[in-house]
């Protein structure tokens, strides 16, 4: 998938995704040892985006599984399509059961979900398992299984092998903790929120046509949000939200006014935002 780190570096950039040293390092290390990438952080940080900017640079297809309390494995792996099945019982009244049942668990009535779709076929895929740590427990079983032969076993069809592996993704935002085992069986990334300069480039990335200098600005104040004890501190995607609204406003400075104006793009709790007015003094930044 990738010649070096370098190439990491500079394909995922020609997508919008400017990855620091560490990504861009541990993205080549689990493409060329063909180990699943869990990626932790906070929300908003670009664990996702990642994904999609491997399937991006890759020309591959990107499969995604959106983990949620209560996911199981029916929409993980795969379920039978029941309201065909009945059409087709129905229709052959005159078979014996034996007869039927060979004809109902085929292919015509599976309904493959990611995890199975994504082990399937010959075409290049990226799976993206996202936001982990909201399945259950018994969903992480599942994961090893999968994870660990790149195989998956239909009871009415058999194992189906994976004969190209896909690049996998894990996200978490660690509201829970992942089992140690599932944990073994990836490379480990954490993506923080990003260093001044860097976000600044993400900034300008984004929205290019806001001024540098107010790129520059904001970036400073965002960085003076996280430093203080809120609920919830901006994330990178609300950065650019901040920096998209100041365009639109057609703001030339960043000035008390109007950071007190606008602090409901990147603060999303009136706690934070009291608190951010009452202490945020943009002549110290």
């Amino acid at each position: 998938m990738f010649t070096s780190v370098d190439d990491v570096s500079a394909r995922l950039a020609e997508t919008g995704y400017l990855a620091s040293p560490a990504v861009a390092t541990t993205v080549f290390l689990a493409a060329r040892l063909g180990k699943p990438l869990l990626v932790e952080g906070p929300a908003g940080v670009g664990k996702t985006e990642l994904a999609k900017a491997v399937a991006r640079v890759t020309d591959a297809r990107l499969v995604r599984l959106q983990c949620y309390e209560g996911v199981d494995e029916s929409r993980a792996l795969y379920e039978w399509n029941h309201a065909k099945q009945l059409l087709r019982i129905s229709a052959g009244r005159d078979e014996s059961w034996d007869e039927a049942r060979t004809d109902i668990f085929g292919e015509e009535f599976l309904l493959p979900r990611p995890l199975l779709t994504a082990i399937r076929g010959d075409d290049a895929k990226v799976l993206l398992i996202d936001e982990t740590d909201k399945a259950d427990v018994e969903v992480e079983g599942l994961l090893l299984e999968v994870l660990s032969d790149f195989q998956v076993t239909v009871p009415e069809l058999g194992t189906v092998t994976a004969t190209r592996r896909p690049f996998v993704v894990l996200t978490s935002n660690a509201s829970r903790e992942l089992s140690e085992a599932l944990r073994r069986r990836c490379l480990f990334l954490h993506i923080g929120f990003p260093e001044e300069e860097l976000e600044r480039r993400i900034v300008r990335l984004k929205v290019p046509d806001l001024d540098e200098t107010l790129a520059g600005s904001l970036v400073r104040v965002v960085g003076a949000l996280r430093a203080m004890d809120l609920r919830k501190v901006p994330s990178v995607a609300e950065t650019v939200d901040w920096a998209r609204t100041l365009l639109a406003l057609g703001a030339d400075t960043l000035d008390e006014a109007l950071v007190r104006d606008t602090l409901g793009v990147v603060l999303k709790h009136q706690d934070d935002v009291l608190r951010a007015a009452a202490k945020l003094d943009l002549d110290t930044l």
